[in-house]
């Protein structure tokens, strides 16, 4: 059965087109991502991915697809579904979080392999810039 994630992805991204604000999207960095490398912070990137940024732009099922500058360079983008934590309006933070789930444990155990144990004091959670929809 195919994820409801990308269908999520899809909608945020319409209504934020829809409303004008603009639409980001907050990204795990691994492998598997096709981004710039000198804008990676922390195994994360945030990309704008409004209409006037982006050329080309596909959300399929799979993935995230388009082309973009980056200090006038151009670059073809590609973040697997898998890897987007967020997609959100920068104007007011409304949008929507996700659980990035990585093709690859930590490590780089595959998917055949047991992956290592989780640490026993894992790091205090990060307060998250989005809002609640009621």
């Amino acid at each position: 059965m195919v994820s409801t994630k990308p269908y999520l992805i899809r909608a945020i991204h319409e209504w934020c087109v829809d409303q004008g604000f603009t639409p980001y999207l907050a990204v795990l960095v691994d492998e598997h991502t096709r981004v710039p490398p000198g804008y990676v912070r922390d195994g994360q990137i945030v990309l704008n991915v409004a209409p006037e940024a982006t050329h080309q732009l596909v959300i399929d099922n799979a993935q995230v697809a388009f082309q973009a500058r980056f200090n006038g360079v151009a670059y073809h983008i590609v973040v697997p579904i898998d890897n987007i934590a967020a997609i959100y309006a920068r104007e007011n933070g409304q949008g929507m979080a996700f659980e990035p789930q990585p093709r690859h444990a930590p490590g780089g155990a595959s998917a055949g392999e047991n992956p290592p144990p989780p640490p026993d004091d894992p790091p205090p959670p990060r307060g998250s810039h989005l809002k609640v929809i009621k």
